[in-house]
């Protein structure tokens, strides 16, 4: 391992470091699983004090690219690259109301509008009869009435992130469940439901399948994009007027 690393430029020794370590392991020269050479080792080939390579080893544990596990077989161990930590930073923006009602009708208009787009163009079959299957699914607890909103709701969520994995992008995929993993606190407070908005939501779940199902890309994007403008003006709605009652 000592070939992946040359000695750090004592200028900005620590972001050096860093960055070594941080780009074998995002370029695969390092794998998951593997173990980083022990402390002294890896300090000497980098040229820097143990001191300076914790912290750097600290930053890399933030960033969730490596483990460190103590005792003895412990060390640094190379962890899969994920998306934590910005899964992590989107939820706290969103949970902190940092992100309006505004800002997320418009970023999901444009989004999955797109991933619908893309997904009535790379359906297969096999996407259609699960989207199918969804719908039954949906169909079911809206006749069972509101008191089946939740779980509504939740078959709702499948039904737009199964959009996002028939997109075959997984940027898409990721940041739509973040999206969807957090909103919940929007809908919980401002989103108005009962029949109407169950029926309405039921048909809009309806024409998006259809859409897809038919590879009628412009419908698809008109009708995500419908979808996510109409109940966010509801939410605007309800939020108004909790404003109102609150703030006299």
């Amino acid at each position: 391992m000592s070939a992946l690393f040359r000695k750090a430029k004592q200028s900005r020794i620590f972001q050096d470091v860093v960055g070594q370590i941080q780009g074998a392991i995002l370029d695969g020269q390092i794998k998951a699983g593997d173990k980083l050479p022990p402390e002294r080792d890896l300090g000497e080939m980098l040229g820097t004090s143990r001191g300076t390579l914790r912290e750097a080893l600290r930053v890399l544990e933030q960033k969730g690219l490596i483990e460190i596990r103590l005792g003895v077989g412990g060390g640094a161990i190379v962890k899969n690259p994920g998306g934590k930590q910005i899964t992590e930073s989107l939820a706290m923006l969103i949970r902190s109301h940092k992100i309006s009602l505004r800002h997320l009708a418009e970023f999901r208009e444009d989004v999955e509008g797109t991933v619908t787009g893309m997904a009535a163009e790379c359906a297969t079959e096999d996407d259609i009869r699960h989207l199918k299957g969804l719908l039954k699914t949906a169909k079911a607890l809206g006749e069972a009435g509101v008191e089946q909103w939740p779980e509504f709701m939740r078959v709702d969520e499948q039904v737009h992130m199964f959009m996002a994995r028939i997109s075959g992008n997984p940027i898409y995929e990721f940041i739509l469940k973040t999206i969807h993993d957090n909103i919940h606190i929007y809908y919980d407070r401002y989103l108005p439901w009962g029949p109407k908005e169950l029926n309405e939501n039921y048909d809009d779940l309806c024409q998006l399948v259809a859409a897809v199902a038919g590879k009628e890309k412009k419908r698809a994007v008109r009708v995500a994009r419908q979808h996510v403008r109409r109940f966010n003006s509801y939410m605007q709605k309800k939020k108004r007027n909790i404003n109102k009652r609150e703030y006299p």
